[in-house]
């Protein structure tokens, strides 16, 4: 195991602390996410959980292989906890993710979360959001429309070559952002037409960050 796949089992072995047993729970998308899952089984914790809530087929498909029931959220009402990863993270939580094409579902499970919890390793912090591509997912007709309206934002928008969304969409990743307002640049890039979603949680940031660091999990507040 390498030191980084180490750093991410230890933020994922902190997370088991925040389930609630006997209640629905929200899972998200990733290699730090699927090494939660994996832990689920391996500390015999599924029998505790009532379901889950996925933000992705390939986290609904790895649940199931363990057991845990993977529920619709139009049916489960408020979650109480969120686990998911990121592709970056400033102090104040707010966070860029989508490197795993799931960011709309994603979302939606942190929107109906009373706890987001998101488990990476150290490299993931950074002062200033922007060096992570952010994803933003598209409609496919708009794609060169929204592409246009992203460089008047001052990015380099790129598709991503041969990725559809469970969604049915396509991804464009901007490149060359240096986000000092995240909050702001979320609003504007949802207001595009054509736009589903921006991989940028700023408006909902994570509640609490754990980083698998050399020293251990880190866990970090607001």
């Amino acid at each position: 195991m390498t030191p980084q796949d180490l750093a991410k089992r230890q933020a994922a072995e902190a997370a088991l602390a925040y389930i609630e047993p006997g209640e629905v729970l929200g899972v998200g998308t990733g290699s730090t996410v699927n090494l939660f899952i994996d832990l689920l089984a391996e500390r015999r914790l599924v029998q505790d959980i009532k379901g889950a809530v996925s933000s992705s087929n390939a986290s609904s498909e790895r649940l199931k292989k363990i057991g845990v029931p993977v529920l619709d959220l139009n049916e489960t009402g408020e979650l109480s906890i969120y686990v998911d990863g990121a592709d970056e993270t400033n102090p104040r939580l707010q966070l860029i993710k989508g490197g795993g094409a799931a960011l709309t579902r994603e979302k939606i499970v942190a929107a109906a979360s009373r706890k987001f919890v998101c488990i990476a390793d150290q490299s993931k912090r950074v002062d200033v959001l922007g060096k992570f591509p952010l994803p933003v997912e598209v409609i496919p007709m708009a794609q060169s429309y929204v592409g246009r309206q992203l460089v008047k934002l001052g990015g380099k928008p790129k598709l991503r070559d041969g990725v559809i969304t469970d969604n049915g969409n396509v991804i464009i990743d901007v490149h060359g952002l240096s986000i000092t307002n995240p909050v702001e640049l979320e609003t504007q890039i949802n207001l595009i037409t054509g736009v589903v979603c921006v991989g940028l949680f700023a408006r909902r940031p994570a509640d609490v960050l754990i980083l698998g660091t050399p020293n251990g999990a880190q866990t970090i507040l607001p």
